[in-house]
């Protein structure tokens, strides 16, 4: 069932490439022209968990806290903060000069607005609004946030987890409703006006944004930006995106299609490397609240034949070096585990599967599969996942559609027939799901959670054992518990893990590594 690549679309792009005349990649000094993964669809980085919104947040807004490549929180739009003796005060000081896009200063009462709001959709921020007893301003620059009992790990909750600091007038619009404008105090402004979804959207720097005087690392430290202006161009076909970066009229293009590694590595002018140094988890999510996927023996039937080296082969291809097999936490995290993950890496039973298909009570509904029609990685997942219900007698229903309808379609709660659906494939960064904390798809909080709802009281209680684990050596053995427990229940279903290259003009340097694409440090040289 494994599915065949792309060959004609690879050849395509190449002849696309070689056949075009190289003119030199100088574009203005001061303009960086980027291909994102997808479309921006839906910029609120609070309101959806696609990558895409998060990596423009980092552009708009800035966090309190910022992780450093030892997954570290250190102060970023906070001079210092001071923690109480008991563990329950915690008390943050913003530093000086911070500015709104609009010339306003930053407040106290922006953070604690912002915190709130982040704290009814995060993982860690459930966590630290069920045992806050209250935030409250100080002064314009200082706050605090009492607490029922300690929260130690507040660093890098509110810096690794998206936690973007707005204005209060937007912070205060419900985190379930989408906000309408973007100002924020981050390194670049958001160009609301030659924002075209589907398109293109572009970015202007921050003229009175004050970096920090400290290196870059990860997400923290020292944002400076090179370039006056980036612009953003939506590129779903690879072929187009690649002869584009070969002729210069890109400089970079976050997410190459693997067919075209090989060739792209053949341009002089081309450099491919690899800046997230924990990749990405597969997932293929399922609909809990509907018929087929609400049904547990159906799933586990499932579990016996899904292979994810047929996820591999589809996505890597020939390079396979960029992957490996992996559980429900990202291989390489200190928390990540072999326990049980032979279930889903050993021998696989397709001729079993079909006969617990049967068994298990599954009646021919259908299966509503969303496919993303721009984002490769993703439809070939998509279509491994569609090969492989039917071959376990599924009623398959392959659908289309870009990444934006998806994103929106995802969150509907209607049965398939009146607009919902049952499945699609996504993948997560690899810091996300590296912990309990953030791991999004392995909530059990059923409709407060993420995509699908599976409701899995035992892995709640799981997860909150992790938050109260003292040391690594507890935590460790609290996410074995919660993988086993994944085996037993899949909230979804890991296809794998690998690391994405990025392409970019040879003469761009100063890449930041972090596990988004980042738009400081970068400069023309």
């Amino acid at each position: 069932m494994t599915i065949k690549r792309r060959s004609v679309l690879a050849a395509g792009a190449a002849a696309a490439a070689v056949g075009l005349a190289r003119p030199s990649l100088a574009q203005g000094a001061r303009v960086l022209r980027y291909v994102p993964q997808a479309n921006l669809a839906n910029p609120d980085p609070i309101w959806t968990t696609a990558t895409v919104a998060a990596l423009h947040g980092y552009m708009v807004w800035d966090t309190l806290f910022g992780i450093d490549e030892g997954l570290i929180g250190r102060p970023q739009m906070l001079a210092g903060s001071e923690t109480s003796s008991d563990g329950l005060t915690w008390k943050m000081t913003l530093r000086d000069g911070l500015l709104w896009h609009d010339g306003e200063k930053v407040l106290s009462r922006d953070c604690i607005a912002s915190i709130q709001r982040w704290g009814k959709r995060d993982g860690f921020g459930q966590r630290l609004m069920s045992q806050t007893a209250e935030m409250k301003v100080v002064d314009d620059k200082t706050f605090e946030i009492h607490l029922t009992k300690p929260f130690p790990v507040m660093p890098y909750a509110l810096g690794a987890n998206g936690c973007f600091i707005m204005p209060e007038r937007f912070a205060k619009t419900d985190a379930f409703t989408q906000i309408s404008e973007y100002v924020g105090s981050g390194p670049y402004k958001f160009l609301k006006d030659e924002w075209v979804s589907g398109a293109s959207a572009a970015y202007a720097k921050h003229e009175k944004y004050l970096p920090r005087q400290e290196p870059p690392s990860y997400w923290a430290g020292g944002k400076v930006v090179n370039f006056d202006r980036v612009e953003w161009k939506i590129m779903p076909d690879p072929a187009t995106a690649a002869a584009a970066l070969q002729r210069g009229e890109v400089d970079w293009w976050e997410n190459p299609l693997f067919d075209l590694l090989p060739m792209l590595k053949k341009l002089p002018d081309i450099k491919i490397e690899v800046l997230d140094p924990l990749g990405a988890l597969g997932v293929v999510a399922v609909n809990h609240t509907q018929p087929p996927f609400d049904n547990p023996k159906l799933l586990q039937a499932m579990l016996v034949a899904i292979n994810e080296q047929d996820y591999l082969d589809a996505v890597l291809g020939d390079q396979q070096s960029l992957g490996k097999t992996a559980g429900f936490f990202i291989p390489g995290s200190p928390l990540a585990s072999d326990v049980d993950v032979d279930k889903i890496t050993g021998k696989r039973d397709l001729a079993l599967a079909k006969k617990l298909v049967a068994e298990s009570g599954y009646k021919g509904e259908p299966v509503v599969l969303m496919s993303p029609s721009d984002q490769p990685q993703l439809t070939a997942m998509a279509q491994v996942t569609d090969s492989f219900y039917k071959s376990i007698g599924l009623n398959s229903q392959y659908t289309s559609m870009d990444w934006g309808t998806l994103v929106s379609r995802r969150a509907s709660h209607e049965p398939s027939s009146a607009g919902g659906w049952n499945s699609f494939c996504t993948t997560w960064g690899g810091l996300t799901v590296s912990n309990p904390g953030s791991h999004f798809p392995l909530r059990g909080n059923g409709n407060g959670g993420w995509f699908g709802w599976p409701t899995d009281e035992k892995m709640e209680a799981l997860r909150e054992k992790w938050f109260e684990a003292p040391d690594l050596s507890a935590q460790q053995a609290v996410c074995k518990d919660m993988q086993r427990l994944a085996f037993q229940d899949l909230p979804f279903f890991p296809t794998g893990a690998w690391f994405t290259p990025t392409a970019h003009a040879a003469n761009l340097t100063g890449f930041v590594k972090a596990g988004l694409m980042l738009f400081w440090g970068v400069k023309r040289v």
